[in-house]
C-alpha cells in the first residue's frame, strides 16, 4: 500500500512539474483588489524597465567605438540604479509592512525608470556639434 501511495505521489509531482503556469488575468482599474493593483503596478514597472534596457543598449551601441565613454556610461548607470533603488526604498518606507507597499514601491521604480529612459533617449537625439552631448549622432 505504501508503494502505491508513493508511486501516486511521484506521478502527481511529475505531472505538475510539466504543467505550464497560466497567466493571471489582471483587473487594472476601478474596483480592483489591492493584490491586483500591486500586480498592475509591477507590470507597469517591468514594461518601463524593458524600455530602459532598450534605450541603454541603443546608447551603448552608439558608443561602441569609444571605450572611455562606454565605461563612464556603465558607471553612471550603476550609480543611477543604486540611487533609484535607495530612493524608492526610502520614499515608500511609510507603507512598509502594509498590503499597499508593493504598489507604492513599484510606482516609484516606474516613475524614476521612465525619467531615466527619457534621459537616455535624449542622448540619442543630439544635434551635430552639440558639445554638451556625450553620444555621437547616428551614422
Amino acid at each position: 500500500m505504501r508503494i502505491a501511495i508513493a508511486t501516486a505521489a511521484a506521478l502527481l509531482l511529475a505531472a505538475s512539474a510539466h504543467a505550464q503556469p497560466q497567466p493571471i488575468p489582471l483587473k487594472c482599474g476601478k474596483g480592483s483588489t489591492q493584490t491586483d493593483m500591486n500586480l498592475c503596478a509591477d507590470q507597469a514597472y517591468r514594461q518601463s524597465d524593458k524600455h530602459l534596457n532598450e534605450a541603454y543598449r541603443s546608447v551603448i551601441d552608439r558608443l561602441k567605438d569609444d571605450s572611455t565613454k562606454t565605461t563612464q556610461l556603465q558607471a553612471a548607470q550603476k550609480a543611477w540604479l543604486f540611487f533609484r533603488d535607495a530612493e524608492c526604498a526610502f520614499s515608500s518606507g511609510g507603507a512598509t509592512g502594509g498590503s499597499i507597499y508593493p504598489m507604492v514601491l513599484s510606482q516609484c521604480l516606474d516613475k524614476l525608470t521612465q525619467a531615466r529612459t527619457k534621459e537616455l533617449r535624449g542622448y540619442l537625439k543630439c544635434e551635430e556639434g552639440d558639445t554638451s552631448c556625450p553620444v555621437p549622432g547616428k551614422q
